[in-house]
């Protein structure tokens, strides 16, 4: 099947994109990626360099006649979100992404795609590779653990770099010209508890949600879908106030930038009040699918019956973590007042486990402004300190603040208008892009944001526009030929 997406147009840049597909390259193993773009560099004879944190650079020089141009860099991340549906047999560690084509999308077989960010990275490597496209000199940096914590963009030493403007190709419209990102913490709330062995008289009960859209935990934020996580706390909220509902264990969600699309839980409630119980959790049930019939027509929520499990938690703490988590938020928190339609504070409580004695609660809080992220950061902390957790806070990263006068942005606005007899939309986004992190030791690059369209990023529902990337492919080229002299 992947024959078939290298035949696409254009085929240079989907050919890298299949080449880049084979390797597996989870974040925080990107051993055989980092190892895959050296080779490569050095097969065209180009200066590599790896840093000490991973990230690769590979440099050539301009194009005849381009040589008065300032110099660029062109800016993608290796690492790419592993999320599969629950019945899908797939290896990320050892197996390359399955592609098919639908129609004018590009998906995987039940796994994300990796086009966020691989048809950057692959654009950058058709550019590297071309004999006959005009370009000033570049500098490909191709950073890693974009995705779970930005530590390439963080560890990049300053002076490495000559570049005057940085193109990073990691926005998912095109037509959109990225001037601003939001900043983001990771928010973890743990605690222990002690086990109970479960009384006599008590029916085991599985509780699964599945079938969620789930989406990136900041680019899809906006969009009211729904959270595994929530979902499945209400059940439980309900279950414990009306029938005592004991918690064995949970596992729901998975990394932190994905809106979590699955939760299973194992419960038990007293057998004399099993039909009742079940009863209720289903009109329940039905009240959550209709709630979320528009934006997830395909929730199922299923309670079966099942071998009544050894242990429980200790109700005291049940009870807390059952409420924190009902009180803890989710989902947009602020709007910005000074751009339109912007999302200024979010939060996902992106992965709950409570298992064997011990409670974890993963969270991503995003904003574009330090102190709203830190008044939500505040609310949550309270929020889970309340029931005994310890909070801690980690992989602090910036925003990227909106420069509206920068000379990069005028010249892909009229390229833009001038290709497509449009407007694009110059926006910020509420992503958390490498922008900002890159611009703490090179604070005077010219920065700017694009890429072709792709949706359903960091879920296996994740696809990519073929006519789109045509669009952005020719809009990457007009770009490299408008590139100001120095």
């Amino acid at each position: 099947m992947n024959s078939e997406i290298r035949a696409l147009e254009p085929q240079n840049l989907w050919n890298k994109f299949a080449d880049l597909n084979a390797v597996p390259r989870p974040s925080k193993k990107e051993e055989r990626v980092i190892a895959f773009m050296k080779n490569f560099g050095e097969s065209l004879g180009l200066s590599v360099h790896i840093d000490t944190v991973g990230n690769v650079i590979i440099k050539k020089p301009a194009t005849a006649g381009m040589e008065d141009r300032k110099t660029i860099v062109m800016q993608s991340h290796l690492d790419m979100v592993h999320q599969k549906n629950a019945d899908t047999d797939f290896d990320f560690d050892a197996q390359g992404i399955e592609m098919r084509i639908d129609g004018d999308w590009v998906r995987a077989n039940g796994t994300t795609l990796g086009a966020d960010n691989g048809l950057g990275v692959a654009t950058i490597m058709a550019i590297l590779e071309s004999t006959d496209i005009p370009h000033p000199a570049i500098e490909a940096l191709f950073t890693i653990d974009e995705e779970t914590g930005m530590t390439g963009a963080m560890g990049l030493e300053g002076g490495l770099l000559d570049g005057e403007i940085l193109l990073n190709l990691d926005t998912e419209e095109d037509d959109e010209i990225g001037v601003g990102c939001a900043g983001g913490v990771d928010i973890t709330a743990t605690r222990s508890y002690k086990q109970e062995t479960v009384a006599e008289g008590k029916t085991g009960y599985t509780i699964a949600i599945r079938g969620l859209n789930g989406g990136h935990s900041g680019m899809d934020i906006h969009k009211g879908l729904g959270n595994a996580n929530k979902i499945m706390n209400r059940l439980l909220y309900d279950g414990f106030e009306n029938f005592g509902l004991q918690i064995s264990n949970i596992e729901g969600g998975s990394l932190r930038n994905a809106i979590p699309r699955e939760s299973f839980a194992t419960v038990v409630v007293d057998t004399i009040q099993a039909e009742a119980f079940e009863f209720e959790i289903g009109e329940l049930s039905k009240i959550i699918k209709q709630e979320l019939v528009i934006v997830e027509p395909n929730l199922v929520i299923e309670v079966t019956a099942t071998d009544t499990p050894e242990n429980v938690m200790e109700l005291g703490v049940q009870e807390g973590i059952i409420k924190a988590l009902y009180a803890a938020h989710n989902g947009v928190y602020t709007m910005s007042a000074s751009i339109p339609d912007l999302v200024e504070t979010s939060n996902n409580i992106a992965k709950v486990t409570i298992a064997n004695g011990e409670i974890s609660v993963k969270c991503l809080t995003r904003s574009s402004v330090e102190t709203s992220k830190q008044d939500l950061v505040n609310k949550l902390r309270a929020t889970f300190e309340l029931t005994g957790c310890e909070v801690t806070t980690g992989g602090d990263y910036p925003g990227w603040a909106p420069n509206m006068d920068s000379p990069i942005l005028k010249v892909l606005d009229t390229l833009y208008t001038k290709l497509n007899n449009e407007k694009a939309h110059v926006a910020a986004c509420h992503a958390g892009l490498e922008c900002g992190i890159l611009g703490q030791n090179y604070p005077d690059m010219d920065m700017i944001s694009f890429g072709p369209t792709i949706l359903g990023a960091h879920s296996p529902d994740e696809r990519a526009s073929i006519s789109s990337v045509q669009k952005y492919w020719k809009f990457v080229k007009e770009i490299l030929k408008e590139i100001p002299k120095r």
